[in-house]
């Protein structure tokens, strides 16, 4: 089971208090939530010094695997295309008119592939993060106020009115409580996700339900990057 995310940075917002047992359930079952679901659509806005990247596509928290369209964001379309990823692996069609949205079926053909990068790439990061908000099981309610864990307030998200949560601090890392905020739910459904990456100017966003979730389908074929 994936740990809660921790990450370098602040990330701003109002000010914190003790989560209420209430809170700290919903929190502690949050990226459950995302396991029971098996699927949650999503959209990934990363940023970048020389322009950002926006991923809108899928993620399979039982396969553990996502697949969607790259789009830059103030920079040229070097970048665009669709992708797919797995904790270990990218796997990166390019496409000089990427479609808003990826198709349901992957490509046959045109695919390479290169190990997921564990520094040096926001992107990469930022994959890794949406993997990681699933769970096969919840967290320990009692031990998240304990490592950090606080309610910092409330916001409408698509209609929706939601807590906003800090995360507990790493548990081989002390003093990193509050670098990740989780927008959740009534019912402990996760919305939004904020991490700072590195040294990157604005934070990862992660918005989930912002389009219809398409089932991941497997990937007929890959060529290894040269």
């Amino acid at each position: 089971m994936a740990a809660f995310l921790v990450a370098d940075g602040d990330s701003g917002g109002g000010g914190p208090r003790p989560l209420t047992t209430d809170e700290a359930n919903r929190l502690a079952i949050t990226r459950f939530r995302n396991y029971q679901a098996q699927g949650r659509a999503v959209t990934i806005t990363v940023p970048g010094t020389a322009g950002g990247l926006t991923v809108t596509g899928s993620v399979d928290y039982r396969r553990n695997v996502g697949y969607g369209v790259v789009h830059g964001t103030g920079r040229g379309t070097s970048s665009d295309g669709l992708i797919r990823w797995t904790p270990t692996s990218v796997q990166l069609r390019p496409m000089t008119d990427a479609p808003a949205h990826a198709p349901a079926s992957p490509p046959r053909s045109g695919w390479y592939e290169r190990p997921l990068l564990s520094s040096g790439s926001a992107l990469d990061t930022s994959l890794s993060i949406v993997l990681g908000l699933g769970g096969d099981r919840p967290d320990n309610a009692e031990l998240l106020p304990q490592n950090g864990a606080a309610w910092w307030g409330r916001e409408r998200v698509d209609g929706r009115w939601v807590d906003i949560m800090a995360g507990p601090s790493s548990p081989d890392r002390s003093g990193t409580a509050g670098n990740v905020r989780y927008w959740i739910g009534s019912d402990g459904t996760m919305y939004r996700v904020r991490v700072s990456v590195g040294s990157q100017p604005e934070p990862v966003v992660i918005d989930f339900d912002t389009h219809t979730y398409v089932p991941v389908e497997p990937l007929p074929g890959t060529t290894p990057a040269r």
